[in-house]
């Protein structure tokens, strides 16, 4: 089938990321057209009386609305989930905030970065001799996106199912639980053992070996951390005493080794080209990539086969020119999902 149809409603004030995000060319940016592909979009302005009215129109039409404004917004406008639901019972409403619908803070203005540093993801990214950094990607805004979808479907389930049962019609996603959810065991770890963790450059606490390693040109992410992997990237990389340690097959004591693991590697890592380094694990069953760039993507065999790279024409200043979007995630059947238009 052709799938859901969704519609981008950017409401009166101007789109927040057409005006200061990364164009750098052109009316309409290429963030914009990838977050809006597949997508209709529509600007109304709902503090007028027809924008009101059309937004109903499409309510009736709908199975779920997805609203991010700041809690309250929506009852302001005399769009809140009791209007929405006489319009049309069936619907379901995802609200994404800051800070939720509810809590001392929800009428906190709230953004992905600051969502970052709430959640307490920002506190443990980076170095431990500098100010933490922020992912160079918008994690709390893409982990809020997917936390509510995940609650339309539970709440679509929920809908077509028979008998007596809670059937949910509005979920509240909140920007900085979502990042909450991604730091793990953070809170249960400080309750347990007294670990308020702080950052520790690109590593995962007891995460041993997992890491970036230097080659002869650029570097590779090797992932060794399970105890069988750990023998093999050990016999890899020349240092079967390691591989046969019995003391390190415990997650712990790699831990408390860790420099000499990574030491370890890296002697071996230098010695080879990126490219020769993965081969060579690759064939010893351990987890291992090239860090790519851009530029290494769209030259990237596996990435095209599975159609992630997918090519449009688009305007830029007066030119079209040959652009790769984004795939859609996930396949279906095997089969890759199209990009049907760009925003």
């Amino acid at each position: 089938g052709a799938g859901p149809e969704i519609l981008d409603d950017h409401v009166g004030l101007a789109d927040q990321v057409e005006n200061g995000v990364r164009s750098f060319g052109g009316t309409t940016s290429m963030m914009f057209r990838t977050i809006a592909r597949n997508k209709r979009s529509v600007t109304l302005d709902l503090r007028a009386p027809e924008g009101a009215d059309a937004i109903l129109d499409l309510v009736r039409q709908s199975d779920v609305i997805i609203e991010n404004f700041r809690p309250g917004t929506l009852e302001r406008w005399n769009l809140g989930p009791d209007r929405l639901a006489e319009v049309n019972p069936d619907i379901v409403l995802v609200r994404i905030s800051g800070y939720g619908q509810n809590g001392p803070y929800k009428d906190k203005t709230g953004f992905g970065g600051v969502a970052e540093a709430f959640g307490g993801l920002r506190h443990i990214t980076g170095y431990p001799d500098r100010e933490s950094v922020r992912a160079a990607a918008p994690i709390g805004d893409i982990l809020a996106g997917l936390h509510g979808a995940v609650a339309a479907l539970v709440m679509l389930l929920a809908r077509r199912r028979d008998g007596a049962h809670s059937r949910p019609a509005v979920a509240d996603v909140a920007l900085y639980e979502s990042v909450f959810m991604a730091v793990e065991s953070l809170v249960p770890d400080y309750d347990a053992y007294g670990i308020n963790r702080e950052r520790t450059a690109g590593n995962l606490p007891g995460v041993v070996p997992s890491g970036v390693y230097p080659c002869r040109n650029g570097s590779v992410m090797i992932a060794g951390n399970s105890s069988r992997v750990f023998g093999r990237l050990m016999e890899a990389v020349g240092r079967p005493d390691l591989a046969n340690d019995p003391t390190l097959a415990d997650g712990d004591v790699r831990y408390q080794r860790e420099a000499e693991i990574d030491e370890a590697i890296t002697l071996w890592t230098t010695q080879y080209e990126a490219a020769e380094a993965v081969t060579e694990l690759d064939a010893a069953g351990v987890p291992v990539g090239e860090i790519l760039s851009a530029a290494d993507i769209v030259d990237n065999e596996h990435f095209r086969s599975r159609s992630m790279l997918q090519s449009h024409k688009i305007r830029i200043e007066d030119d079209l020119e040959e652009v790769r979007m984004p795939g859609v995630v996930p396949q279906f059947d095997g089969v890759a999902t199209p990009v049907r238009w760009v925003g």
